[in-house]
C-alpha cells in the first residue's frame, strides 16, 4: 500500500491559496474548542476495505473535484468536510496527515478492482489527503457519498502520524435510512461511538450552488494501529 507520507507538490499556487482560504477563512466551518476531554470519544476503528487506491492519482490534494488544472469538476453535491484531529486529552494534532477516499457518484472506486468501472467519473479524484495545522484543522472539498450496492454511503478516513497509521474509520451520513442495514455500521457495539461517526451534511451558507458542510472530530487513542489490523477486509 502507498505511504501516506509521499506528498504530491504539484498543487498550483493559486489553488493552494484558495483551498487554504476557504478551510481558515470561515469560522462557521469549525467549532470552538471547550473544556470537554472527560467528554471524549475516541473515534471507532473500522475496516480500511479492498478499495484503498491500489494506485496513487498524480493529484492527491485535499481538492477531490477538480484534478490538477482540467476545468471540468466531479459530478455530486459539492461537500465542504472539515474537522480536527485530536489526542485522547482534546489536545489539536498538528502535522498528522489526513487521507480520505471514496466512491463517485456512480459507485466506482478509484481501484482496479472496482465495481461500475466502466462508469467513472474521470473528473474525480476519488482520493485526497492533508496535513493538519496548528490547530489538527484538516479541510477536504468533495462529494456528498452516496450508496451502492451492500453498503451505506460512507467516506473513508485515515490518520499517520510519522510513519504510523494511527486511524482506520469510517464516516457515515446521519439520518441516511440505509444505516440500520449497513452490516459495519451497525457492528459498532457502542452506541456513543457510533454516533460520533453519524455526521449531519448541513446547507452551506449564502452558497448559490446548494453546496454543504460536514464537520467531522477524528479522536485518536493513544496506539498505533497494527499494521495488518483493519487493512484489506472485504467489506468496502
Amino acid at each position: 500500500m502507498p505511504t501516506p507520507m509521499n506528498f504530491s507538490h504539484h498543487v498550483t499556487l493559486h489553488r493552494r491559496q484558495f483551498l487554504h482560504r476557504a478551510m481558515l477563512g470561515s469560522a462557521a466551518f469549525f467549532t470552538v474548542a471547550g473544556a470537554y476531554a472527560e467528554q471524549l470519544v475516541r473515534t471507532p476503528r473500522m475496516t480500511e476495505g479492498p478499495f484503498y487506491p491500489d494506485k496513487l492519482p498524480l493529484d492527491t490534494d485535499n481538492d477531490l473535484l477538480i484534478i490538477n488544472e482540467k476545468t471540468t469538476p466531479a459530478i455530486g453535491e459539492i461537500t465542504h468536510l472539515t474537522g480536527r484531529v485530536l489526542g485522547p486529552d482534546g489536545a489539536p494534532l498538528r502535522n498528522t496527515v489526513v487521507e480520505i477516499w471514496q466512491c463517485d457518484q456512480n459507485g466506482a472506486y478509484l481501484h482496479s478492482g472496482t465495481g461500475n468501472r466502466d462508469k467513472r467519473d474521470a473528473n474525480f479524484q476519488g482520493y485526497g489527503r492533508f496535513l493538519t495545522d496548528a490547530k489538527g484543522q484538516y479541510y477536504f472539498r468533495t462529494i456528498k457519498p452516496v450508496p451502492y450496492p451492500g453498503r451505506t454511503p460512507h467516506i473513508h478516513f485515515a490518520v499517520s502520524r510519522g510513519n504510523k497509521r494511527m486511524l482506520t474509520t469510517q464516516m457515515f451520513i446521519k439520518g441516511h435510512p440505509q444505516n440500520e442495514r449497513d452490516g459495519l455500521l451497525r457492528g459498532i457495539a457502542d452506541p456513543k461511538a457510533r454516533e460520533s461517526v453519524l455526521i449531519d451534511f448541513k446547507p452551506l451558507a449564502d452558497s448559490k450552488a446548494g453546496e454543504l458542510m460536514a464537520h467531522f472530530e477524528l479522536v485518536l487513542g493513544l496506539t498505533p494501529e497494527d499494521p495488518g489490523e483493519n487493512r484489506g477486509r472485504k467489506a468496502a
